[in-house]
């Protein structure tokens, strides 16, 4: 069990997840307790840490029963809660640099596009699906790299090839989106997830997007909308996602973020901030009956 990743619970939440040295240490210091409840990917339950054995000393006394009022999470670690993500400043901003660089030379595109998805889903806390990762591989759909490059050069030099690059680019990021979708991960086990959304309506929404640049501000609620959309096309959960940034939070948080980016030295803060409140809007809600 020593390689494996724990979650415990305090005051409700679920905290986490800790390598077992990382638990051990603190169940050593008091921060965790005999009467703390756990739990591990394999287990169909939590459980306090007095019931398992071996994980601390001393921990073979009958387990106490919960006090009245406690509140528990949800048992075999599927609770609800929002994602999160732990980006390192400069750590983030050379694999951003890295993305743009290989997206530039479009030959290594693949590789560092890949690259930066593994990354960024190495750095995302999901509610009860510890060591989250994605395992897609550059070779997968390495086309849909290349043809987003030189896609982005040919509509810098043709007004017409702009227009028509519009519902091709939204293909290849529908292709791209499932592709991250069936490819994520948990302790080493694949995820049955995939994203069901028809292209068709993919691309609507992205031409959607686009006309509505001309009301100068109504692209941050199609933004919601869309991104919503997406959610419900999300299959192979035990749990439903959901989005909650509004038009409203997107169209300021991007204001803010482009006038960061535009004095230069800000860019780094402005990136990570951004980015983090984005993945925190997402949530996993138990699904409806």
């Amino acid at each position: 069990m020593a390689a494996r990743s724990w979650f415990y619970a305090s005051e409700g939440q679920q905290q986490g997840p800790y390598p077992e040295i990382q638990l051990r240490e603190l169940i050593a210091r008091g921060t965790i307790t005999l009467e703390t409840l756990v739990w591990t990917e394999g287990m169909a339950n939590w459980q306090r840490v007095a019931e398992i054995p071996g994980l601390a000393p001393g921990a073979s006394r009958p387990p106490a029963m919960p006090r009245a009022g406690t509140a528990l999470p949800r048992t075999g670690g599927y609770s609800d809660g929002p994602l999160s993500i732990d980006l390192p400043l400069w750590s983030f901003l050379g694999r951003v640099l890295l993305l743009g660089i290989g997206s530039l030379l479009v030959i290594p595109a693949p590789w560092t596009g890949t690259a930066f998805y593994r990354w960024m889903a190495s750095r995302t806390q999901v509610p009860g699906r510890p060591n989250f990762a994605f395992n897609g591989q550059p070779g997968d759909i390495w086309y849909v790299f290349i043809a987003t490059g030189l896609l982005n050069y040919a509509s810098v030099y043709d007004s017409t090839l702009q227009l028509l690059a519009i519902p091709v680019s939204a293909y290849l990021s529908w292709i791209l989106l499932r592709w991250l979708a069936g490819n994520l991960s948990s302790n080493g086990q694949p995820l049955p997830i995939a994203f069901n959304g028809s292209a068709v309506t993919f691309i609507g929404w992205q031409l959607l997007t686009y006309i509505s640049f001309i009301t100068i501000i109504g692209w941050a609620w199609v933004t919601a909308a869309w991104v919503r959309w997406i959610c419900r096309n999300i299959s192979g959960t035990r749990r439903e996602v959901i989005f909650n940034g509004s038009g409203l939070e997107i169209l300021w948080r991007t204001i803010v973020l482009g006038i960061g980016c535009a004095f230069l030295i800000p860019i780094p803060w402005v990136l990570r901030w951004y980015n983090r409140w984005f993945v925190s809007q997402f949530e996993l809600v138990e699904r409806a009956a």
